[in-house]
């Protein structure tokens, strides 16, 4: 395949991986890395630096519209991001010396708690501010949010098992290249119990600042190849806004099941891969 062919194809596969993440809510990098790897033939590690550039571009654009509405909680998002972003780092740093048929392995792991994890029921009982976590309140983290044009208050419970799950979420982030929405979206949702919405919103937000962390590792060590990070970049972006805008008519929990049956069939053969087994 000619350097512009292959190009054009990274780009469709990086629109395809973005526009299945807006419309799911896992965003386009647990998706690209594995098709850089299975179908392109990619190391790893620059299939993974190339994943987190995408991850920035995406997480940036959906961040400001959620503040803007007011939905993100600034001061969980910062607080949680100071976990995130020390894991990040140790994740990356991992990830430059680990062997790529582990981090295979590790991917495929991950892929499927991931889909465990997006099949857990969201807990509904929110907390109330008045019984907040004694560490949120005096770190101020009980906020509103808008809801039919009123503005709802709500609590934060268990800060701290927050936090550490945050941190794993992070070390995944850097480690495999990843967003980890689904990690952190259980520290938010089902640890700490905020509302759905700003758990999202929060989330689209750290997401970025996670990845930007851990970039730098992997462009210290050699592994952000511009010419593959430039269509993967584009083309997660554009199918994240696609995604977006397709988000109010598309059949989602057709293609929920669609995308983790085929988010299943692609961590089992990233497993394979790694062990060195032939499947099919």
């Amino acid at each position: 395949m000619t350097e512009p062919l292959f190009d054009i194809a990274v780009a469709m596969a990086s629109f395809f991986a973005g526009l299945l993440g807006a419309l799911i809510g896992l965003g386009g990098g647990i998706i690209i890395t594995p098709l850089l790897v299975l179908c392109f033939g990619i190391d790893i590690r620059y299939a993974m630096g190339a994943a987190l550039c995408s991850v920035i571009a995406t997480s940036s654009g959906a961040a400001a519209a959620y503040l803007r509405d007011g939905i993100s909680n600034m001061r969980i998002g910062m607080f949680l991001c100071i976990a995130t972003t020390i894991g990040a780092v140790c994740g990356a740093l991992l990830a430059v010396v680990m062997n790529p048929s582990v981090l295979a392995v590790i991917f495929g792991v991950a892929l499927l708690v991931t889909v465990l994890l997006s099949l857990k029921k969201k807990s509904g009982a929110l907390v109330e501010p008045e019984g907040s976590d004694p560490l949120a309140k005096s770190l101020r983290l009980p906020d509103e949010m808008p809801v039919a044009g009123m503005q709802v208050p709500y609590g934060v419970a268990n800060v701290i098992p927050g936090f550490i799950v945050m941190w794993v979420a992070g070390v995944l982030s850097g480690l495999l290249g990843i967003g980890s929405g689904a990690f952190k979206v259980l520290a938010m949702d089902q640890i700490m119990r905020l509302p759905f919405k700003v758990t999202t919103a929060t989330s689209n937000f750290m997401i970025g600042v996670t990845a930007a962390a851990s970039v730098g590792i992997y462009l210290k060590k050699g592994y952000l190849d511009p010419s593959l990070v430039a269509p993967v970049a584009l083309g997660v972006l554009a199918g994240a806004f696609a995604g977006a805008r397709l988000l109010t008519v598309a059949p989602v929990k057709l293609l929920r099941i669609i995308f983790l049956v085929a988010v299943s069939i692609i961590a089992v053969q990233m497993i394979a891969r790694g062990l060195g087994v032939s499947i099919g």
